[in-house]
């Protein structure tokens, strides 16, 4: 104990002697402890980087040099309760990196995933410590542990096994060489994206070409060129919010396939930004890694750790779900196609022709025309609304904080408090594009729910990332349906961090498996469209009108529109990430001949493209959702089921399932999915609630 208190009192006085000018290693009291994102600027990373990692082995070193016998608390907690400073420094970098980042940023990166990736695997392979924390594992039934205690014993000690702690000393040598190659192939690959999508402007001169495109889309086309230096011009990117209305609505064909290509193309031109070579590279080195642990392929090594639990259960997971809804889509592309031969007798339907002609028999079948909607669907109000569905929910309130620490100007801070007042966390919002953000949205963490060794809670500060419309100087950002159900998406991975209620960070929040983590954000896309819930928050931006039940009626009516067309793009997307990670061999393969196998085995249809093509692949190749895109369905099963559950009761806001819900979030993870979900429900998911969802079965 006496050589602990040393290490850790040099480590301390060690830290204090640091430069005091970095707001990341120096006491700055901001509100809530969050990062003094204010005041941090690029060269503070690097040295709090090395700081913070030299504090975190000094703590690894002394659990390891503790002459006691291990034990629960001095090896399992001290373990859990070590790299706090690591965690604060990543966490400001990485959430920065991903939303606001920069060439400076990037090159950080490059220099830091190394560091990270030795100590990691210095951890993780410490042949001492892990002696330790099998002895405790090994001794578990014998110590009177609480339930989430048990549970963090024998997680710790699984994660030191999958991640090599059981492998001899030259599997374990070469398991850090890939370790560190696969962190830099992962923000090479994400650079790579961010930098082609930024690269690719396309301008139009003549307004003639925009023909059918809305006023709204223009103008904000218009600004960005003006803002690029072309006032006599409008400006397309392959950002979504740029090309979508494109897709939807101009009537310009040849500017429709330009678009679209470009967005599908990225990363795919034998260029400095190709991504080719590193697919091909990071899927050798995955299938290296899983031979180390004596798995065929990387999905069965990745899926061990999830509900699904092989890739067996995967495939005939998707392949249950992938015949109706191609099936469907096969229905959507004849009628589309009956519509088009009416402007464009004897065109074939192409992918570039899908979401106009779609969009057109939506006006038509259901008199539904989306930029009408959109004037309701005002940002803040929407945002409003989510966080109004939260209180009636589970009684938790949202409070706007001025003077917070923020890295941009167009990021907002909420106060979250439950019903007695306590502090749940702090939501952090950012939903607009810039060049240094990443496409797409998604949560993170910027600090972790937990309580301490005094028993106190600290609470969670949660992030909302997106890529919305920004506000134009005569309009505020207007979202379309899909941005609505993204916004209800994001903000249910938040309340799944916010309302945690661990003790242990490593079992927190969304500390959960991959097919389970998405249950709670898909769970709230369910109430967008609900009309109690719309009347909410749907309220027309310049007259404040509510939105009309006409027009709720419609969108409802509407609501198994084109699902087909949803499903395939999303499952086919799932299908490749599946075949990409059941490779058994090392040998180079030809990525373009790779993807059009795998498309034509599962018998795309050619006027559908998969939602994201290889180069461009994010989830899989850098946002550690390799063999786990399929999740989003696997979860679909479950968010369709739990809300049944509300439905059944014939109110969809019922307290006492709300209350059952809100118990399971807060568990994180802390007990097995599986079993927190059967708890909840009374029974199995039945997956004929998303079927009927979808429309694919009465």
């Amino acid at each position: 104990m006496k050589t602990k208190l040393f290490i850790l009192s040099l480590a301390m006085c060690t830290l204090m002697a640091c430069d005091k000018q970095n707001p990341l290693l120096s006491d700055v009291q901001t509100p809530f402890g969050v990062p003094a994102f204010d005041q941090i600027k690029n060269e503070h990373y690097l040295p709090a980087f090395k700081e913070a990692i030299r504090l975190n082995q000094a703590e690894i070193d002394a659990i390891v040099n503790n002459s006691e016998l291990p034990t629960f608390a001095n090896t399992i907690e001290a373990l859990d309760r070590s790299g706090m400073l690591l965690d604060k420094v990543s966490s400001a970098f990485f959430n920065v990196l991903e939303a606001d980042g920069n060439d400076e940023m990037d090159a950080i990166a490059n220099e830091v995933s190394p560091l990270l990736s030795d100590f990691e695997d210095g951890v993780i392979l410490n042949e001492e410590l892990f002696r330790r924390v099998k002895a405790v594992y090994d001794n578990r039934s014998n110590l009177s542990l609480t339930p989430e205690q048990l549970r963090l014993v024998e997680e710790t000690y699984k994660s030191f096994a999958d991640h090599g702690a059981n492998l001899p000393a030259d599997k374990k040598e070469r398991l850090k060489q890939i370790n560190q190659e696969l962190g830099l192939l992962s923000l090479k690959f994400g650079q790579n994206v961010v930098a082609e999508t930024n690269a690719y402007q396309l301008f139009i001169t003549d307004e003639t070409e925009l023909e059918g495109l809305p006023e709204s889309a223009k103008i904000a086309a218009k600004e960005e060129a003006v803002a690029a230096g072309r006032p006599d011009a409008w400006l397309f990117s392959p950002k979504r919010t740029s090309f979508t209305p494109v897709l939807q609505y101009c009537k310009n064909r040849n500017l429709r396939r330009e678009l679209l290509m470009a967005y599908t193309t990225r990363c795919n031109h034998d260029n400095e930004y190709d991504n080719k070579a590193v697919i091909n590279k990071t899927m050798h080195l995955r299938v290296e890694k899983a031979h180390l642990f004596g798995y065929d392929c990387p999905a069965d090594y990745i899926l061990s750790d999830c509900m699904a639990k092989d890739a067996k259960t995967v495939d005939a997971f998707l392949q249950s779900v992938w015949e109706p809804s191609l099936a469907a889509a096969k229905r959507e592309a004849a009628a589309l196609q009956e519509m088009m031969d009416k402007d464009l007798p004897g065109e074939k339907l192409q992918p570039w022709d899908w979401w106009y002609y779609a969009e057109k028999l939506r006006r038509e079948k259901y008199d539904l025309d989306e930029e009408e909607i959109k004037p309701y669907f005002e940002l803040s109000n929407v945002r409003q609304g989510a966080f109004l569905l939260a209180h009636n929910l589970y009684g938790i309130n949202f409070e706007k904080i001025e003077g917070m620490p923020i890295y941009n100007q167009d990021v907002e801070v909420f106060k979250v408090t439950d019903v007695n007042g306590d502090l749940v966390g702090v939501l952090y919002t950012d939903y607009f594009p810039r060049a240094g953000k990443r496409p797409g949205a998604w949560m993170n963490n910027i600090c972790s729910q937990y309580v301490d060794a005094k028993g106190i809670d600290h609470r969670p500060v949660i992030i909302n990332v997106g890529n919305f419309n920004k506000p134009t100087k005569d309009n505020p950002s207007l979202l379309s349906m899909d941005d609505v159900e993204t916004l209800f998406h994001e903000f249910g991975h938040a309340l799944h961090g916010l309302l945690s209620k661990a003790t242990y960070k490593s079992l927190s929040g969304t500390n959960t498996p991959r097919d389970f983590v998405e249950l709670p954000s898909q769970f709230m896309e369910n109430y967008c469209y609900e009309p109690e819930i719309l009347k909410t928050y749907a309220f027309h931006y310049q007259t404040g009108e509510l939105i009309p039940d006409e027009m709720i009626e419609k969108i409802n009516a509407a609501a198994k529109f084109n699902q087909g067309f949803v499903e395939t793009e999303l499952l086919s997307a799932s299908i490749l990430d599946m075949d990409y990670h059941e490779i058994t061999d090392t040998l180079d393969f030809d990525v373009n001949k790779f993807e059009a196998a795998s498309l034509a085995r599962m018998h795309m249809i050619p006027e559908i493209i998969v939602r994201y093509r290889s180069t461009f692949y994010n989830h899989i190749f850098t946002t550690g959702y390799e063999a786990g895109y399929y999740s989003y369905t696997w979860s679909a099963v479950l968010d369709a089921d739990a809300f049944a559950a509300f439905k059944e009761t014939g109110d969809i806001l019922n307290c006492e399932v709300a209350e059952r819900f809100r118990h399971m979030l807060e568990q994180g993870g802390t007990r097995d999915a599986h079993e927190l979900y059967l708890e909840f429900r009374g029974q199995e998911a039945d997956p004929k609630h998303l079927l009927r969802r979808k429309g694919f079965i009465e």
